[in-house]
């Protein structure tokens, strides 16, 4: 896919390390970046760095382990923007700890954030995207951990290895 000024990326942990590199080279490259984080005061402050930018990018607060507001999301792009060129499913939280010691709600926090809202994304995204009848593209950030399992890192590394499966799942059927 070629990227060309105008189209519109979505990135989904924007507020911070990749998101924020992310949504900095989208909009050199002339997007329209739509950046989400469910931190607000990161999401100000990548807004004021990029204010002067010709295309600054519209930031949401949104909590990608909640399904609606994901929906939400992914409305009000569409009906500002009709089509989404680069879906970002980058958002991601750590935590680490010893699997039998790790409390079962930090696993579900993980899980939720970690993979199903980038589940959540494909299945609110993908039919959009396919209609849309323009080239795009997702990116699943996994990071090496859903390739490495590591010691102290169990919930962590099954949500990156399940976001690596559903990529390639996802790959497959598009």
């Amino acid at each position: 896919m070629q990227i060309v000024a105008g189209q519109v990326a979505v990135i989904t942990g924007a507020g911070s390390g990749i998101g924020w590199a992310l949504a900095n080279a989208c909009v050199a490259c002339g997007l329209q970046v739509v950046a989400a984080d469910c931190n607000a005061e990161r999401l100000a402050a990548l807004a004021a760095e990029l204010a002067e930018a010709p295309s600054a990018p519209l930031c949401r607060q949104v909590d990608v382990a909640e399904r609606g507001q994901l929906a939400q999301l992914a409305d009000e792009v569409y009906a500002s923007y009709g089509a989404v060129h680069l879906l970002f499913n980058n958002a991601g939280l750590l935590r680490s700890g010893r699997c039998w010691e790790s409390p079962v709600d930090d696993w579900q926090r993980l899980i939720n954030v970690n993979l199903l809202s980038v589940l959540h994304a494909i299945q609110l995204f993908v039919p959009r995207m396919l209609a849309q009848q323009a080239p795009a593209h997702i990116v699943n950030t996994a990071s090496l951990a859903g390739l490495l399992a590591a010691p102290q890192m169990g919930a962590y590394s099954v949500s990156k290895h399940a976001v690596v499966a559903l990529s390639q799942t996802l790959h497959y059927e598009l």
